[in-house]
């Protein structure tokens, strides 16, 4: 198992370290998205095909981080497409060591990310399917519906010239000022429960991938970012000051 998660990681990094040769010349993060979710789909099918198993519950789980990297890679290459550049970038695009950062951490939130997938990936025994692997694919399916939706109902704000310069309020963003967020983070939770399943001793470790990706959405790149933004662009707005007092930052209920 060891080899092929050094393996999973040198290849990740190279892919992420190439594209950032190529962007840095070209100066442009068109790349970047669709670099990291097509780096999950190349990785999770790599992995189980270098250990040699082709167990059910690889195959489900394959087809759940495939299904989640072609929707969100898509989307997020149509969106580039559209809007022509990505405000995160805008200050390193022009600057190579700067943007090298970037596409490293991608390589690093990828492998951490996908690491319960890939513990999985590379395990010899087999067990028979049970409730903890059903229970992970229905939280993956809920967030994957709720991840997709929220994006598709801010796609289509976006996209009527009358919301110009307005903040989305309707639909999933009534319960959640993240809703897109929450389903992500919701998907990932659910593999990590279902690729659980085969773990032993150190290898529960892979539960810090759910763990880092809720804490680097919620406390670092993700709706911190996001809020600061918003609250610049609307922060005199008494419309959004009230949205943001009523609507939760993610879960669409306050403790």
């Amino acid at each position: 198992m060891g080899s092929i998660l050094v393996k999973c990681a040198v290849a990740d990094m190279a892919i992420q370290w190439a594209l950032w040769a190529v962007s840095s010349i070209l100066q442009t993060e068109k790349f970047f998205d669709l670099a990291g979710s097509g780096t999950f789909i190349i990785l999770t099918h790599l992995s189980y095909r270098w250990n040699g198993t082709n167990y059910l519950r690889q195959r489900i789980q394959a087809a759940l981080v495939t299904t989640w990297g072609l929707r969100l890679g898509l989307f997020l290459l149509l969106r580039m497409l559209k809007e022509g550049k990505d405000r995160r970038f805008n200050q390193v695009r022009n600057n190579p060591k700067t943007f090298f950062v970037y596409w490293t951490f991608q390589g690093i939130w990828i492998f951490l990310t996908l690491l319960p997938t890939l513990i999985l990936n590379t395990q010899e025994r087999d067990t028979p399917l049970c409730a903890r692997d059903f229970t992970g694919w229905v939280i993956w399916t809920l967030g994957f519906v709720l991840e997709a939706v929220a994006d598709h109902q801010k796609w289509k704000f976006k996209s009527n010239v009358k919301n110009a310069h307005k903040f989305i309020q309707k639909g999933l963003w009534a319960f959640s000022r993240h809703p897109n967020y929450l389903g992500e983070m919701l998907q990932w939770t659910g593999l990590f429960i279902s690729a659980s399943t085969v773990m032993t001793g150190i290898e529960y470790i892979s539960i810090f991938s759910p763990v880092f990706l809720w804490f680097l959405l919620t406390h670092v790149s993700g709706i911190p970012m996001l809020e600061k933004h918003a609250m610049k662009k609307w922060g005199q707005d008494p419309a959004y000051l009230e949205y943001v007092r009523r609507t939760p930052a993610l879960w669409p209920f306050r403790f």
